[in-house]
């Protein structure tokens, strides 16, 4: 199992940039796929029509998400992150992804940061 942190600036204020993760509408505008999302601890969430599936463990509004994310028969809990920081350009955003399966590394991080943030990034894009 590996980890994987980074951190993303992004146009846009830590407010707006937690909605885009937590509003299906949004999630649907950014990603071009259905997405099934709550803010509710517990719930579960499908996103890119259910290509990402999982938990939600905690949310702080506006500044922080926690999720677990599921891959098959993993029995170690993969963990997600993700915590807003304003900047000067608008939000900071630190991931941090915990056990994410050694084989899925490589593309993980490809789908990080071209897919989830690529997307989020050329959609705050002036």
């Amino acid at each position: 199992m590996k980890d994987f942190r980074k951190y993303y600036t992004l146009n846009a204020p830590p407010e707006e940039v937690y909605r885009a993760l937590t509003n299906p509408v949004t999630l649907q505008l950014w990603t071009g796929e259905p997405a099934e999302m709550s803010t509710e601890p517990g719930s579960e969430f499908s996103l890119w029509d259910g290509s990402i599936v999982g938990k939600n463990l905690a949310f702080e509004d506006g500044k922080k998400l926690v999720q677990q994310w599921y891959f098959g028969d993993q029995i170690i809990e993969s963990i997600v992150t993700i915590t807003l920081h304003p900047h000067k350009q608008g939000t900071s955003v630190e991931l941090v992804h915990t056990n994410i399966p050694d084989g899925e590394y490589a593309d993980f991080v490809k789908g990080w940061n071209s897919y989830y943030f690529g997307a989020l990034y050329e959609f705050y894009k002036e």
